[in-house]
């Protein structure tokens, strides 16, 4: 039985808690969202600190040496808007 993820830009995005990871460990790198800070807006918590993280996905690199990328962003969508470029760049210059 394969499991459906949530799809933002043709790449899965999976939530825990307050961290997200964006990406397919298929792929050369991955993305960590961890939610910092929430505020409260019409009844719904909303993310307002995210830090973004590119991780490359190879396993024989040391946990310092596969952090590519990170910033701080206001706002889920801001967040996730900048991983997506980080690993649009990455993985075309992975594959040129």
């Amino acid at each position: 039985m394969s499991q459906e993820f949530l799809m933002y830009k043709g790449r899965p995005l999976v939530r825990s808690g307050d961290t997200l990871y964006y990406g397919s460990m298929g792929d050369k790198c991955v993305a960590h969202l961890q939610i910092k800070s929430q505020t409260e807006m019409d009844g719904l918590n909303m993310a307002d600190k995210v830090v973004i993280q590119l991780i490359s996905t190879d396993e024989s690199l040391s946990l310092k040496e596969r952090i590519l990328n990170k910033a701080e962003r206001d706002g889920l969508y801001e967040a996730l808007a900048i991983a997506d470029i980080w690993m649009e760049r990455h993985n075309k210059k992975e594959n040129a």
